[in-house]
Formats: structure tokens, sequence, C-alpha cells
């Protein structure tokens, strides 16, 4: 059966828990449309357009609750039209999961 990541649940690294390879990062990103992998695998990000300001403001806002609920922080960087979020892997998923 192949593993899905909407099957997943995001967990916070506390330790011991090995990030996934690039080539699991690889193999995950078919389900992640429009995101780009960075830093070996380890990182992935993606840049959201928007009509102004104030709509990337209130899209950042609402990832921000998600992160917060969640758990997870990501680097998170927005301008007039733009929002680019950059979640870690390490953080966001591991197949190493209990």
């Amino acid at each position: 059966m192949t593993e899905t990541l909407a099957e997943k649940k995001c967990i916070p690294c506390r330790g011991g828990t090995a990030p996934l390879t690039h080539e699991e990062a690889e193999r995950f990103q078919s389900q992640t449309p429009n995101w780009d992998l960075r830093d070996e695998g380890h990182r992935i990000e993606r840049t959201f357009p928007f009509r102004n300001f104030q709509e990337a403001f209130e899209f950042v806002r609402d990832v921000s609750d998600l992160a917060e609920t969640e758990g997870h922080h990501p680097d998170i960087s927005f301008g007039w039209g733009y929002a680019t979020i950059s979640p870690c892997l390490f953080y966001l998923i591991t197949s190493r999961q209990p």
C-alpha cells in the first residue's frame, strides 16, 4: 500500500527522530504540487500570490494560527502580493513515526 501525506500526523521533533532522507522527501513531493524541495530535501517552500498586502497578511495570520495549533512554526515571509511559507520537513513529517 502506498503511504500518503494525508494519512500522516505532524509531530514536533523532540530529538531522537531522524528526518526524511532526500529520497523519501522526493517520494512525497508528488503529493505536494507547487511546493519545491530545498536544503537536500529537509525543507519545502512555496510562494503564494495575492492581490494585495492585506490578503497576504490575512493568509499569514491563518497559517500562524494553524502552526501554533500543530506545534510547528514554519519560516514565513510576506509583502505586497505574496507570502512564502517554508516548513522544515524534519518537523513537518517523519517516516519513522511510532
